[in-house]
């Protein structure tokens, strides 16, 4: 069997579609299978460094890389299909070319948000993007996705029923080693802080969770500082990163709330090695990558009950429920003055971890692409 797998988007992908991308290469690559034979339309390291139409300045270019993409996906690609004739194309990134193709089709659709939460796109681009994703939708289409909970949403907003399998992702592989440097720069003292890494997407609760952290403060005098590393958010209408500078400058939060933008695959890692808890308040996720990194490295983590959130962390998170600033402040509370609570956290989540393994990952595409 020749498996195609698509992995033109790496050169704008971030965040959790470019590990999914890059992992599936890399599981593909690490775990053979003598049935099948895995075609890359593109090396997966050269494509994640172009930077050809990454953080365009301006309309121009982001119109300039829409273009490009279309013409990926309705040209290019289905000359290559044509080309090396796979059995199977996987498109990692939901979209699927709209011409008629001579092989099966593997979509994966990450989640529903385009669905769910139209406020936080430009009304044009989400138009656009959702109709290229009906119109690869077709034929002898399979869809995958990342847990129960996106699965149900899925089939809640399309229109037509599709076989859809969930497949649990990994968490990149960080390089070993630590920053030493980026901790002294910004003062952080090993669990002596909470930490959040992400985009600063309106989905993600960040200034709930700035609140919550200031009342934790104000009512245990703990010596505790809050990392919130990762950019802006995606789109003008989803970037909370406004919010949350007036926010920490209201409360005078200033020399308490670490803000170092993105930040090295070197220094995600030192900074989960230091963390005393991962906090992960967000409204809105199809999987949750940062929970399967932070308990790999023994972080406790505190979390929404968002059901992805709770169906990733199992019985290993301690959640609360989602919105409440209140019963997030408590949870902090109890995790910071509770010795066994952590200990158990930390044991359970370490043992969770192991559940999201790259070998699992690609052996549960080797199931689909041979169940046919």
């Amino acid at each position: 069997m020749k498996v195609l797998l698509d992995l033109q988007y790496l050169n704008v992908a971030t965040t959790g579609i470019k590990t999914y991308m890059m992992e599936l290469a890399r599981a593909a690559m690490s775990y053979p299978h003598p049935d099948i034979v895995w075609i890359f339309s593109h090396d997966p390291e050269t494509q994640s460094a172009d930077q050809t139409f990454k953080d365009p300045k301006s309309k121009i270019q982001r119109l300039n890389y829409h273009l490009d993409y279309f013409r990926w996906k309705e040209f290019q690609l289905p000359d290559l299909i044509k080309k090396h004739q796979p059995d199977v194309l996987i498109c990692p990134d939901f979209v699927s070319p709209a011409a008629s193709l001579p092989c099966r089709r593997l979509t994966v659709i990450h989640d529903a948000f385009f669905w769910q939460m139209p406020q936080n796109y430009p009304k044009w681009w989400r138009t656009y993007f959702l109709r290229l994703i009906k119109k690869g939708l077709k034929e002898n289409t399979e869809i995958i996705t990342t847990t129960e909970y996106s699965r149900k949403s899925l089939y809640k907003h399309l229109k037509k029923i599709y076989p859809m399998t969930v497949i649990h992702q990994v968490p990149k592989k960080l390089a070993n080693g630590v920053d030493t440097v980026f901790l002294e720069k910004h003062s952080l003292e090993n669990h002596k802080y909470l930490l959040h890494i992400g985009t600063f997407d309106k989905r993600k609760h960040l200034p709930l969770l700035v609140r919550a952290f200031g009342d934790f403060l104000k009512k245990t005098n703990a010596e505790f500082k809050l990392v919130l590393a990762g950019g802006a958010g995606q789109s003008v209408q989803m970037n909370d990163k406004p919010v949350v500078d007036a926010l920490v400058a209201e409360l005078g939060l200033q020399d308490r709330v670490i803000l170092p933008g993105y930040v090295s695959d070197a220094q995600v890692r030192t900074l989960y090695e230091g963390a005393f808890a991962y906090v992960f308040p967000s409204e809105n996720e199809g999987f949750g990558i940062p929970i399967v990194e932070a308990m790999t490295f023994g972080v406790p983590v505190i979390h929404s009950d968002q059901p992805a959130l709770l169906e990733v962390a199992g019985d290993a998170g301690l959640s609360f429920n989602t919105g409440n600033q209140q019963d997030l402040t408590e949870k902090m509370i109890l995790l910071s003055s509770d010795f066994d609570l952590r200990s158990s956290l930390l044991q359970k989540g370490f043992a969770r971890s192991k559940d999201f393994s790259s070998k699992k990952f690609i052996e549960a595409f080797h199931q689909v692409l041979l169940s046919n």
